[in-house]
């Protein structure tokens, strides 16, 4: 019901999109897929840096020959759709009562302490002849606006979250997991949260922060092979538990070009 007209069209009124993510801060990836689409994914690379978005390099030895759009995500000042707007997640507004931070006003990149940039490289792929430029418009146009609110949401909600040892966040993973499968009633793939040891030379960050490693470069573990093109899928077959729905998620590895930069 939230698709615009022309996307209800060609949507199922029931799909599965699947969200896998690989965590090994200060670098994540993240990767979504539809049921009935094989064809389209959307692949998300972040890395986070202590400035204020001025690596203007983070990602240039990926995907030099492909165009690509930077965009500038501002939390304090970009604007939010109305109806996703709340007085008590505006930064404008919000002050942390535990670190001090806020109110941010228009100038806030240039004189708050501590600052971090979460910069993003979101490559969208929809390869259907005749709808691809619009679809793939569409997608990052909401990809940018979750990521405005959601990093908003990070900071007004920092009071929560700043004294949470990782083993409390975790715990909060699992909660929140078993509450969404509650809530879609049926029997997802199995989701696990593993943790991997940080080599030992790693750095003391915030308090709020787990340690971070003094590289900022993927581990090999999620570094794309050189010897295999970008633009090649390798799909997977994943069978939904309903027999009546004869419906497969086929997981691609598509990759195009669209870097965003959210700064916090």
């Amino acid at each position: 019901s939230k698709l615009p007209s022309w996307a209800r069209a060609v949507v199922p009124k029931i799909f599965y999109v699947t969200e896998k993510a690989w965590n090994y801060y200060p670098y994540t990836v993240t990767e979504y897929t539809c049921s009935f689409l094989p064809k389209f994914s959307i692949h998300i690379e972040t890395k986070y840096e202590d400035n204020k978005g001025s690596n203007d390099c983070i990602f240039n030895n990926e995907l030099k020959d492909l165009e690509r759009e930077v965009c500038f995500i501002d939390i304090a000042c970009d604007e939010v759709p109305e109806r996703y707007y709340k007085e008590s997640e505006d930064p404008r507004n919000f002050k942390s009562e535990k670190t001090g931070r806020g109110l941010l006003r228009d100038d806030w990149r240039e004189s708050q302490q501590p600052i971090m940039c979460s910069y993003k490289l979101v490559a969208v792929k929809f390869e259907v002849w005749g709808l691809q430029t619009r679809v793939e418009q569409f997608v990052h146009k909401v990809v940018k606006d979750i990521l405005l609110i959601g990093h908003r949401q990070a900071f007004a909600w920092v009071d929560e979250w700043y004294d949470m040892t990782m083993d409390e966040v975790r715990e909060y993973e699992r909660t929140t997991q078993e509450a969404t499968n509650r809530k879609i009633g049926i029997f997802p793939p199995a989701i696990s949260i593993t943790d991997i040891a940080l080599p030992s030379c790693s750095r003391s960050g915030h308090s709020s922060a787990p340690s971070t490693p003094l590289t900022t470069e993927a581990p090999e573990f999620l570094t794309v092979p050189k010897d295999r093109p970008r633009k090649k899928s390798a799909p997977e077959t994943l069978t939904l538990p309903d027999p009546a729905l004869n419906t497969q998620s086929m997981f691609t590895n598509n990759k195009s070009s669209h870097p965003k930069s959210n700064t916090e």
